[in-house]
C-alpha cells in the first residue's frame, strides 16, 4: 500500500474568481485504517462551482462547514475501496464519496458517499456527472419544478456547464424548446449543433433582455438556474403566464465580494402566477436508481449525450477548478488521477 497521499490544498481564500494560486499541492503522510475505517483509492475528482460557496472566511451552515485553511479541499471524488476495516464497505467496490481532492481518502463512511450500481452500464466518469450529482440535479430540478410541456420553452443558464447541458437535452426529451444561456458564441454553437438546442444566447453580448426574448417569442414557460443575479432579474421580465422557475445553484453569488442586490422585479411572479422554487439534489437520495434509471435508458437511446472537460493528474485538479469560472470548460469538468480500466 503506498505511504505518501498527494492533496490539494486551500492555499488562500479565493478573492473574487479562483484562481490557481489559491491552491497548492503537497504531499503528506498516508494514515493507517483503523478499526471502522476503510481506504478510498481515488480514481477521478469532480470539480463543481458550487463548492466554491464554502470557500469563503464564516461560509460554513446547515449545509457543509467552511473550508480550513492550508487543509485538503472539500469535493467530490470516484474511487475503489482498497483496503477495509469497515463492516458495510468491501474491497473492490467503487463508491462516489463528498471527501477531499486528494489521491486517497482514509474515511469511517460517514461522509457522503454512494455505492455505484452492479452492473454498471456506462463509463465510471458518468456517474460523477451525467449520472451524478450534476445530471440527477437536471433531473429532479427540471422535472420536478419546471415541469415542461410540449411546445413550452426551457431556458436554461450556464447551459454549457455540467448542469445546464443536461437540464436542455431533457428538456428536449420532454418536446420542449430548449434555449441556452452561455458565455460565448462557440458555446452558443456547440449547444444547437452537438447537444440538439432550439437556440442559444451568449450573455456577455450587449442586449441581453432583447435576445432572450427573441430566442422565447412566447416567453419563458421554464427557467433552470444556476447563476441567480441581475441574469435572473433579467429572465424574469421575460416570462410567460404560469411559468415555473427551478433554483439550482447562484454562481453569481459564489464569487461576490460584498453581498449582491436581489432582482428588483419579483412582483412578476405574482403578476405572471409564476412559482419560483429551490432545491437539494442530496435530499432526493432515495429516488437516485429511479434518475439514474431514467438517464441511463436516455443515454443508450441516444436522446441524451454526455459531455466531459477532462484533465489528468492531482496537479492539474486547481486548475480545472479554475476554468469552470474561467469559462474555460464545456460539460461536466472531471480530473482523471490513475487508469480505471475502463
Amino acid at each position: 500500500m503506498p505511504t505518501i497521499n498527494r492533496q490539494v490544498v486551500l492555499a488562500r481564500r479565493p478573492n473574487g474568481y479562483p484562481v490557481p494560486g489559491d491552491f497548492r499541492l503537497e504531499e503528506a503522510p498516508l494514515p493507517a485504517v483503523g478499526p471502522g475505517q476503510f481506504l478510498l483509492e481515488n480514481h477521478y475528482v469532480s470539480l463543481d462551482a458550487g463548492f466554491r460557496n464554502w470557500m469563503n472566511e464564516g461560509s460554513g451552515d446547515e449545509v457543509l462547514p467552511a473550508m480550513a485553511l492550508d487543509a485538503p479541499v472539500m469535493g467530490l471524488t470516484l474511487g475503489r475501496v482498497a483496503e477495509s476495516r469497515h463492516p458495510d464497505y468491501v474491497v473492490g467496490e467503487w463508491l462516489m464519496a463528498r471527501l477531499c481532492w486528494e489521491e486517497y481518502s482514509v474515511t469511517d463512511g460517514g461522509d457522503f458517499i454512494s455505492r455505484l450500481p452492479e452492473p454498471r452500464d456506462c463509463p465510471l466518469s458518468y456517474y460523477l456527472g451525467v449520472l451524478g450529482d450534476t445530471g440527477l440535479s437536471a433531473y429532479f430540478g427540471l422535472l420536478d419544478i419546471g415541469r415542461p410541456a410540449p411546445g413550452e420553452t426551457v431556458l436554461v443558464s450556464a447551459a454549457a456547464g455540467a448542469v445546464g447541458n443536461v437540464a436542455g437535452q431533457l428538456a428536449k426529451i420532454h418536446g420542449a424548446r430548449a434555449v441556452g444561456i452561455a458565455g460565448s458564441p462557440e458555446k452558443c454553437v456547440r449547444l444547437v449543433d452537438e447537444l440538439g438546442f432550439d437556440a442559444a444566447v451568449n450573455y456577455r453580448e450587449e442586449g441581453l433582455q432583447g435576445a432572450i426574448a427573441a430566442a422565447c417569442p412566447d416567453g419563458v414557460h421554464v427557467y433552470f438556474d444556476s447563476v441567480g443575479g441581475p441574469l435572473l432579474e433579467t429572465v424574469v421580465d421575460n416570462l410567460a403566464v404560469g411559468a415555473r422557475i427551478a433554483l439550482c445553484g447562484a454562481i453569481t453569488a459564489y464569487n461576490a465580494t460584498e453581498p449582491l442586490p436581489g432582482p428588483s422585479n419579483l412582483f412578476q411572479l405574482t403578476a405572471r402566477q409564476a412559482l419560483m422554487q429551490g432545491f437539494m439534489t442530496h435530499l432526493q437520495e432515495h429516488r437516485y436508481p429511479e434518475a439514474r434509471a431514467a438517464l441511463t435508458g436516455w443515454l443508450q437511446s441516444g436522446e441524451l449525450k454526455n459531455v466531459e472537460y477532462r484533465l489528468h493528474g492531482m496537479e492539474r485538479v486547481g486548475e480545472a477548478f479554475c476554468d469552470l469560472f474561467a469559462g474555460n470548460n464545456f460539460g461536466k469538468t472531471v480530473v482523471q488521477l490513475r487508469d480505471d480500466g475502463e
